[in-house]
């Protein structure tokens, strides 16, 4: 029975290497391995994502569209743009609020999320368009749009505070900026790369963003409303 101790090491090893394994791919999506990595994963998730998320319309209405909807009433035909889109999932539930009369532009480092996106939202014509491209490095003029969003994404950009930073500057004054916060249990695996409430806001009234509000809405996630103050600010 000499070979027990040996046996059991090695099970031991590959325990612990499928659990990093399982860290690193499934907990995390691929972040602490390189952005690369996030994108080659979305990749190859895009044609199953919309049906592993399973998104209910009335919670994506309620909690999302109608409140961003709302807040952008008093401007003509506002242009938002959404970060980190993926499938499109803020362009399509937006574009179908009945108050909302402007356009969508959906960025996203995948381009198989895109492909996914335009083809879902090919009915929508110009209201909606897509574009391959980096959250660090917008390609936008300054002050371009009415709202920026970006939705269960910080902790997997490379720098969640140089991409703040570019949807601040590419947000109108008196634009709405809408991200979000990942929490819970969670939140622990990533190690750093997950805000807490207090942190995140801190570091959104250093970009200059007033009327900071943290709001619940998933078990993993907050939504986090601010606005680039402006003539009514």
């Amino acid at each position: 029975m000499t070979w027990l101790p040996a046996a059991l090491a090695v099970l031991l090893l590959l325990a612990g290497l499928g659990w990093l394994l399982h860290w690193l791919l499934i907990r995390t999506e691929g972040v602490f391995l390189g952005h690369r990595v996030v994108v080659w994963l979305y990749d190859l998730a895009a044609t199953r994502y919309d049906a592993i998320k399973q998104y209910d319309p009335d919670t994506e209405s309620a909690f999302v569209a109608w409140p961003l909807s709302r807040r952008l009433k008093h401007g003509p035909a506002p242009l938002v743009l959404d970060v980190a889109t993926g499938t499109g999932r803020l362009p399509f539930f937006l574009l179908a609020e009945p108050t909302f009369n402007g356009r969508v532009i959906g960025l996203d480092a995948s381009a198989a999320m895109l492909a996914q996106a335009a083809t879902k939202l090919a009915d929508q014509g110009e209201r909606a368009a897509f574009i391959h491209g980096a959250a660090g490095d917008l390609p936008f003029p300054d002050a371009t749009f009415a709202a920026v969003t970006c939705l269960e994404a910080l902790e997997f950009l490379p720098d969640d505070a140089v991409a703040l930073a570019e949807m601040v500057r590419v947000l109108q004054p008196d634009g709405v900026l809408l991200t979000t916060r990942r929490q819970g249990p969670e939140a622990g695996y990533f190690l750093g790369r997950a805000r807490g409430r207090e942190e995140l806001e801190a570091l959104l009234a250093d970009l200059g963003l007033s009327d900071i509000r943290s709001q619940p809405w998933q078990v993993e996630y907050e939504l986090v409303w601010a606005v680039k103050p402006g003539a009514r600010g």
